[in-house]
């Protein structure tokens, strides 16, 4: 008998496919599982202690912004720390191909507000040795990956390539032209993507904006349009559509393609997230989606957000109050022109007016007393006194001592560190009773993580690590079982990604091992690994053993190997 590349001894296997657990050797060979059952260690090459530890599939990360970021990072971090080995990247409508070379700033910039992606990175770290969809698919194949990938056709591009985005904004675009779309959306799914996505989130309201901000491309969609795209896709008779909208528009896209739909985001009633707050309640999200998909027969899938939401940001380049109009218009153009703006008394009551009418910070639920100055950058000029004055104490504590209104104390910090202020809010809960309804409910894909976008503000990636640790281990919300089911095969079914999430014998070998009574988030920390000397938020993983994508340890011990075995996972053939 040959030998096996590497035997998992000891664990207890759960395979993702809610089978009970069982005490089981793992033996892995040519990067898929070769054997479950009792393995002799003298079989390996690679002998891996799994004594008092879970092994398991690795986790599907459906929603992630990583288009830009695995060109630099093969690893797409913070998901590669927290046990995800698949990836989906293109979500939202928001994306780089198809792109003609000048229109490429253009792209960068648009990312930059709408995802939070720093454009001097994006400028310094992407190759941009593509122009069409299947092109670029091309350039993430050839680039060395950490994780696999699988894409959306992202719409916002789209309209970019054929119509010119103000074109489309002001007029939409002819018949003509969505017809030419609709054939480069099948021309993309030809090439190996998982389907289209999209940002319909109409002319108000939204977070999400261009560059400008004005509403993306995307969010004044018509019916037509939807439809078009809908059917286009539905003609391949396979693909699934993710969608940041309405569960009507989800709905309307599910009957006109005859395919599933991914909607975001399922919130727990008084979460606030990255997109803002939620448009229903959650159990009568819950109250639709079960009609939908028990009733009238359409496939919805929804996104849940489980985590508990904290944030830190600057005004330097926040892009997550664009719902306030004076918030918005003060956060837009350079920092130059921003600190004029934040120091205006006249933009300053109209701040006020705000939050005394919605509560809380941008409206948003934050209660602006409990945030902290929690850095303050060293090059600003007079940055140890500011140092002393203001870190570490609360805008409350600030406003009580200088005798402001809280918004005055918060903004006049923030001018006088240029912006290069650092805020952070309380961890917001969610009570467990309330995630335990929406991430048990029938068609919950928990997540919503947006690796690879906001990241200075939020570190919402680490869903897979606090959903085993703090959810399962802590609030018992559901069991090992339906946990791992949730992170890797049902998202996987509901991607079309075939093959993956589960461990059997054959299927490729995508596997975590890890305690189950450690596993935990570290705390979060600021960086400068990105190109062009870049910051970002980060929280690292505790308590995984080892992450194994295709059958080689990219992660063990929490110390990265170098190894990429990730592939390119073309939809329809992988």
């Amino acid at each position: 008998m040959s030998k096996l590349d590497v035997v998992i001894k000891g664990g207890t296997v759960i395979d993702g496919l809610q089978t009970p657990r069982y005490k089981a050797d793992v033996g892995i060979a040519d990067g898929r599982v070769a054997r479950i059952g009792r393995i002799d260690a003298t079989e390996g090459r690679e002998v891996v202690d799994a004594a008092g530890r879970v092994v398991a599939p690795g986790f599907v990360d459906l929603h992630t912004h990583y288009d830009s970021q695995v060109f630099w990072d093969p690893w797409c971090t913070m998901s590669g720390w927290h046990g995800v080995t698949s990836v989906v990247i293109g979500n939202c409508g928001f994306g780089f191909a198809p792109c003609r070379p000048e229109d490429r700033d253009r792209a960068m910039l648009t990312v930059s507000r709408n995802e939070a992606v720093p454009l001097k990175t994006m400028r310094a770290g992407m190759p941009w040795d593509w122009v069409s969809f299947p092109e670029f698919l091309g350039s993430v194949e050839r680039t060395p990956k950490g994780v696999n990938v699988m894409a959306f056709v992202p719409l916002a591009p789209l309209y970019a390539y054929v119509a010119g985005v103000d074109n489309a904004k002001a007029y939409r675009v002819t018949d003509q032209q969505l017809e030419t779309m609709c054939e480069l959306l099948v021309e993309g799914m030809d090439a190996g993507a998982c389907g289209f996505s999209a940002q319909i989130s109409g002319e108000v309201g939204n977070v999400q904006l261009d560059f400008d901000g004005t509403p993306m491309v995307t969010d004044c969609m018509t019916d037509r349009e939807v439809i078009a795209f809908s059917r286009a896709m539905g003609s391949l008779g396979r693909g699934v559509a993710q969608l940041t909208g309405t569960l009507e528009v989800a709905a309307m896209m599910a009957r006109e393609s005859g395919r599933p739909i991914i909607w975001n985001a399922l919130l727990a009633d008084g979460a606030l997230n990255q997109h803002g707050g939620a448009k229903y309640t959650h159990r009568d999200a819950l109250k639709q989606l079960a009609y939908l998909n028990e009733e009238e027969g359409l496939r919805v899938f929804a996104q849940a957000l489980t985590t508990n939401f904290v944030s830190e940001f600057t005004l330097e380049d926040y892009n997550l109050a664009d719902t306030v109009p004076c918030w918005k218009e003060a956060c837009l153009g350079t920092v130059e022109e921003k600190i004029v703006k934040f120091a205006d008394p006249v933009r300053r009551q109209a701040m006020k007016e705000v939050h005394e009418e919605r509560g809380g910070l941008f409206g948003a639920g934050y209660d602006l007393t409990e945030i902290k100055v929690h850095w303050i950058s060293s090059d600003v000029p007079g940055a140890q006194e500011l140092k002393e004055r203001y870190e570490g104490f609360t805008v409350g504590e600030i406003a009580a001592r200088e005798g402001k209104h809280e918004i005055d104390a918060f903004l006049d910090v923030a001018v006088a560190g240029q912006l290069r202020v650092g805020f952070a809010t309380p961890m917001m809960m969610t009570p467990p009773e309330a995630m335990k309804e929406i991430a048990t409910s029938p068609v919950a894909l928990p997540g919503v993580s947006d690796g690879g976008a906001h990241t200075k503000f939020v570190t919402t990636a680490r869903y897979p690590t606090e959903l085993l640790g703090y959810w399962v281990r802590e609030h018992e919300i559901m069991s090992l079982e339906e946990a791992h089911w949730r992170l890797s095969y049902y998202p996987a079914v509901a991607a079309g990604l075939r093959g993956r999430g589960f461990l059997a014998e054959g299927a490729p070998a995508d596997v975590v091992v890890y305690d189950p009574e450690t596993v935990d988030s570290t705390p979060q920390e600021r960086v400068w690994d990105y190109p062009a000397g870049e910051w970002r938020l980060i929280q690292k993983a505790i308590g995984y053993d080892r992450i194994i994508v295709n059958g080689v340890t990219t992660f063990a011990d929490g110390e990265c190997t170098g190894a990429t075995p990730g592939s390119l996972l073309r939809h329809g053939t992988d």
